[in-house]
C-alpha cells in the first residue's frame, strides 16, 4: 500500500502543487513556479496535442479522477474479502439490533 501510495499520490501532488503555485503565480523567487512559466509549458503541450492550451489543465484534472476511479476499483477487487467480510459483519450487527460502534452514545463514558 506504501509502494501505492508513493507512485500515485505523490506524483498527483507535485503536479497540482506545482499547477496551484506557478497559476495564482506563487513564485517563491523560482522562475518555476511563475505563472509565465504555467503559461509558456501549456503552450508547448497545446502545440505539440494540437489542442487549446485553456483546456488542457481540464483535460488533466479529468484524467486525474479516473485513474483514481479505476485504482480505487483495482484496490477494491485485490481485497474484496476484506471488504465483504467488514460488509457481512456490519449487516449482522444492524439485523441484530446492535448500533454502529461510531453511532453508540457516550453519556457512559468515563
Amino acid at each position: 500500500m506504501r509502494l501505492l501510495l508513493i507512485l500515485w499520490a505523490l506524483p498527483m501532488g507535485l503536479f497540482w502543487g506545482w499547477y496551484g503555485l506557478s497559476y495564482n503565480d506563487l513564485n517563491f523567487g523560482f522562475t518555476f513556479l511563475s505563472r509565465e512559466m504555467n503559461d509558456l509549458l501549456f503552450r508547448i503541450y497545446g502545440n505539440i496535442l494540437g489542442i487549446d492550451p485553456q483546456v488542457i489543465p481540464g483535460m488533466v484534472a479529468r484524467a486525474c479522477v479516473v485513474d483514481s476511479f479505476i485504482l480505487a476499483g483495482i484496490v477494491a477487487f485485490r481485497r474484496r474479502r476484506a471488504i465483504k467480510a467488514w460488509y457481512q459483519d456490519k449487516r449482522a450487527a444492524y439485523r441484530a439490533g446492535e448500533a454502529a460502534p461510531e453511532a453508540r452514545s457516550l453519556s457512559s463514558a468515563p
